[in-house]
């Protein structure tokens, strides 16, 4: 599985908290999008994965946290959608001959990235629905909790997709 350390380290660096993400330092002053996400990502993971992957949207993204954490939703959500394809395609083309448990594995894999693509939708639905109840300190706490909480639930699964390789030998996948 070629791209399942990038989907991971990528997926790692977007469950960070939102708040984490999308609040750079409060005393850096930004003169451009690019320097907004840089900081931003310095608080990851893999900041330099984390810029790389959305630098190039710093017009979207400008200066503002909200749009920072909606392009980092939207970024995990096409990649993780890109390697349930990928996974997908791999179990239909490979032949496994007698090892049953690589099959198993990426069937389980392909199933559990599903369930995560749908969770990362259901996150930034979420997303785009903060501050529609109104500017509650209580509201925005408990619609970002939401967000966390689907994107968490994201990173479990890509989590049991990798654990399901593990008693599986060393061979092509």
């Amino acid at each position: 599985l070629l791209l399942l350390p990038f989907f991971l380290t990528t997926l790692l660096l977007y469950c960070q908290p939102i708040s984490t993400v999308a609040s750079p330092d409060p005393t850096f002053s930004p003169s451009n999008g690019t320097d907004y996400i840089r900081s931003g990502c310095g608080a990851t993971l893999y900041p330099e994965i984390c810029y790389a992957s959305l630098a190039r949207y710093a017009s979207a993204v400008q200066n503002s946290p909200g749009r920072l954490a909606r392009v980092a939703i939207k970024v995990s959500l096409l990649r993780t959608s890109h390697m349930a394809a990928y996974v997908s395609n791999l179990s239909r083309q490979s032949d496994f001959g007698a090892d049953n448990r690589a099959a198993a594995a990426l069937h389980d894999c392909f199933s559990t990235l599903g369930d995560a693509v749908d969770e990362i939708r259901g996150s930034l639905k979420q997303m785009r629905q903060v501050g529609a109840a109104g500017p509650s300190t209580e509201s925005f706490q408990f619609q970002m909790g939401n967000v966390q909480t689907w994107m968490s639930a994201a990173l479990t699964d890509e989590d049991t997709c990798t654990d399901g390789f593990e008693d599986v030998g060393d061979g092509e996948v």
